[in-house]
């Protein structure tokens, strides 16, 4: 049996969870924090004690509305907090608040870049719910923890229309989101701790087809890696179903890291029968002029919008411009180098070829802190405007470079100053070390002389080594070219 892979189209859609970075849970005093010991953050609010009643943190309301405004959303004026039933051992209140038809956000799109191309998706509601605790299954045993310091905690429900149409551009989609959350300051984006958590909704359809397959939702998936190897999995599990002849049962997934795969956690053939209604303890949420207004205005710069003025403004290339906006840690750290020194392509290579690399072990796919980039950004502006004025060689930066990873702190003009780096100009000097080099070199210059030109880079490594690295590589260069005209001229 053949089957054509390439006859079908990826459809996708995903549900993102975002943690929020207040200092408190949504609807208590309760501290938003992570890493404690299991069950020592539980406020009575969260634990649905009796006689209890929520109230709204407003800052995370602020939140949400600035991701909206990021994201071109309509601003719901007036929202409403409902209350959604299930029971789960890790939901205290047997309940969860959350907003069901009267989201804060609606309507709006995401950019994102894929080879150089630039695509979107919709985004179709974003709401305001807390989350849950933690269940923690052992393996093995017949027993299960519950940590509850996470019920509480501020979340944002970011859900987005199906317009997606391969694993490569959920990812870049995806990346584009937990950018723009970190560069807002909503969220720290760390994925390996929950800050962020994908579902992700798969289909598949004929191309030729108009109508839509049935979707599956593999859930919970916490980094770009495994979102993008579900949805490969995925859509060719369900493509092969098809053509086995099966039907693809509407379902909930879950992601299985170490074989690899999905594998059905339930169905969801019929709709869960939540008993939303208004929480009757909470106002509906109406958002003042002067609130909207002041999010408004203190809106930052949005990475996208930095991601075109690097390339439009500061003459960078594509690759570079996505680098430095990668992560709002780098872009500040870029932005600050160039206000000390306005050379943006000198700073932009020295950050992405050593700055980075030299911190590749603090910096993974969660992110990094302003400690992973431990050369001030100062010094690399100090360090480009010794090349760019011709006191040090590209060369000789190297050298010091060296110095700045192993003692930061230090200065680029002192360590060029304390190790006599300075370039040689002095033209008396260069040629004194050509005669040299053409005196302890007879063979090499013959050859030159009769027609083997490429010896030349032999005679100018020996001439570069000789000056210790320090002679400007144009001046020696050309001094040299002099000099073995002058040796023919003397035969």
């Amino acid at each position: 049996l053949t089957i054509r892979f390439d006859s079908y189209e990826t459809v996708i859609g995903f549900e993102c969870h975002v943690q929020l970075a207040t200092a408190s849970k949504l609807f208590s005093k309760g501290p938003n924090l992570f890493g404690h010991q299991p069950n020592s953050l539980v406020d009575i609010v969260d634990a649905g004690l009796p006689g209890v009643l929520p109230s709204l943190n407003q800052k995370a309301v602020e939140f949400a509305i600035k991701l909206g405004l990021a994201l071109s959303c309509e601003i719901r004026r007036e929202s409403v907090f409902s209350r959604k039933h299930y029971f789960y051992p890790d939901l205290p209140k047997g309940y969860q608040i959350s907003q069901f038809d009267k989201p804060i956000c609606e309507n709006g799109v995401l950019k994102f870049v894929v080879d150089g191309e630039e695509k979107s998706i919709r985004i179709r509601r974003i709401h305001i719910e807390e989350d849950a605790g933690k269940n923690t299954h052992v393996d093995g045993a017949n027993f299960s923890f519950v940590d509850f310091n996470r019920a509480g905690t501020p979340l944002l429900e970011v859900v987005t229309e199906p317009d997606l149409r391969s694993a490569k551009e959920a990812m870049e989609a995806y990346k584009a989101l937990r950018q723009l959350v970190t560069f807002l300051g909503i969220c720290d984006g760390n994925m390996a701790q929950g800050s962020m958590r994908a579902d992700a909704n798969v289909s598949v359809k004929k191309i030729t087809a108009t109508e839509l397959g049935t979707r599956t939702e593999t859930k919970n998936l916490n980094s770009f890696k495994f979102l993008g190897q579900a949805i490969t999995f995925e859509a060719r599990r369900q493509i092969l179903e098809l053509e086995s002849g099966r039907e693809i049962l509407q379902e909930t997934r879950l992601w299985d890291s170490n074989d690899k795969e999905t594998r059905p956690m339930r169905s969801k053939e019929e709709a869960h029968d939540y008993r939303y209604f208004p929480d009757p303890d909470l106002l509906p949420l109406v958002i003042p002029d002067e609130l909207l207004a002041s999010v408004k205005k203190n809106l930052p710069e949005l990475p996208y919008n930095k991601f075109v003025r690097y390339q439009k403004d500061l003459g960078l290339s594509e690759y570079d411009a996505q680098v430095l906006t990668s992560e709002h840690i780098i872009s500040g750290y870029f932005e600050e180098a160039v206000a000390h020194h306005n050379s943006p392509k000198g700073i932009a290579n020295w950050i992405i070829n050593d700055v980075l690399r030299s911190s590749k072990d603090n910096i993974d796919e969660e992110g990094l802190t302003k400690d992973s980039l431990p050369i001030p950004a100062a010094s690399i502006a100090e360090l480009v405007k010794l090349i760019d004025s011709q006191v040090i060689s590209s060369n000789i930066a190297k050298g010091v470079y060296s110095v700045l990873e192993n003692d930061p702190k230090q200065s680029p003009a002192k360590i060029v100053e304390d190790n006599n780096w300075r370039v040689v100009n002095n033209t008396d000097e260069i040629n004194k070390i050509v005669d040299q080099v053409l005196q302890e070199n007879p063979d090499e210059v013959e050859k030159y002389h009769s027609g083997k030109t490429k010896i030349l880079g032999f005679l100018m490594g020996q001439l570069m080594k000789l000056g210790k690295g320090k002679l400007d590589p144009k001046s020696a260069n050309q001094l040299m070219l002099d000099g073995l005209e002058r040796h023919k001229n003397h035969q």
